[in-house]
């Protein structure tokens, strides 16, 4: 999973929260912890996603094209897993996001040895579930869908759109960096990019932003008089406003208190 290693441990712990709870349907317990962990042996690898959940360990890799050693590499995941983590049940998932058919293999079966995982392919998940849902944390999943032939200028927009009027500021800018890691995984960077462009201006035309940049700068104009004493035509001039707007928002101030 791409931007891994700029990515919070708070973030991480929402997609990895809202992947089990939307795609893979697991109960997320209250306590459930994140596990960073990396694996060495002759080289270094990171696990995508690993976190306990209970008396569980749950694993997901998202994979975007496949990989003809999937199963070999989920295979030694898990035995790096069990080495800390023996005493509980590991779950693993692959979600499969690419748009080849899926391919891979998710069990081996040599001699004695008997294992499988789960692949969860995303196109065979309908779009619209998540496309139109009114939970957030569904909502940015849609990012990992198949369009199935749709514009995908059209559906980020759309994504970015509802994740806007779902939520406050504060909520938005962080749904808004997990869009930005899922659209690393999808290609989907620049029609992010694009989106939040387009979606910013529609917001600054918009008659109640344009009021509250229009309060907030008489609100300026008065405390430069009552802190600064400037003259109101030395206000009007530098803030580039008209001096019978402000003189009426005084006065509707002063008539509201």
């Amino acid at each position: 999973m791409g931007q891994k290693d700029v990515v919070s441990k708070e973030i991480l712990k929402n997609i990895a929260r809202d992947i089990s709870k939307h795609i893979l349907h697991i109960e997320v317990k209250e306590d459930m912890e994140l596990i960073r962990h990396e694996f060495t042996r002759v080289e270094s690898r990171e696990s995508d996603l690993l976190y306990k959940n209970g008396d569980e360990v749950v694993h997901i890799e998202i994979q975007n094209d496949n990989h003809d050693q999937m199963h070999l590499r989920m295979h030694r995941y898990l035995s790096d897993i069990l080495f800390e983590h023996e005493s509980k049940t590991i779950k693993q998932y692959m979600l499969y996001i690419g748009k080849a058919k899926c391919n891979m293999k998710n069990a081996i079966k040599i001699d004695n040895l008997d294992y499988k995982y789960d692949i969860i392919d995303m196109r065979d998940l309908p779009c619209e579930s998540f496309l139109y849902s009114d939970d957030p944390s569904a909502l940015v999943l849609a990012m990992l869908c198949d369009f199935e032939g749709k514009d995908k200028q059209m559906v980020v927009n759309t994504i970015l759109k509802r994740l806007r009027e779902l939520n406050d500021e504060r909520a938005y800018r962080d749904y808004l960096k997990m869009v930005n890691i899922y659209s690393t995984n999808r290609g989907l960077e620049k029609e992010v990019k694009k989106g939040v462009e387009m979606l910013t201006v529609d917001i600054e035309k918009t008659p109640f932003y344009q009021i509250g940049v229009r309060n907030a700068t008489f609100d300026n104009a008065i405390l430069m008089m009552e802190k600064l004493n400037h003259s109101m035509d030395e206000i009007v001039k530098v803030l580039n406003i008209k001096k019978e707007e402000l003189i009426e928002y005084i006065k509707n101030k002063k008539d509201e208190k």
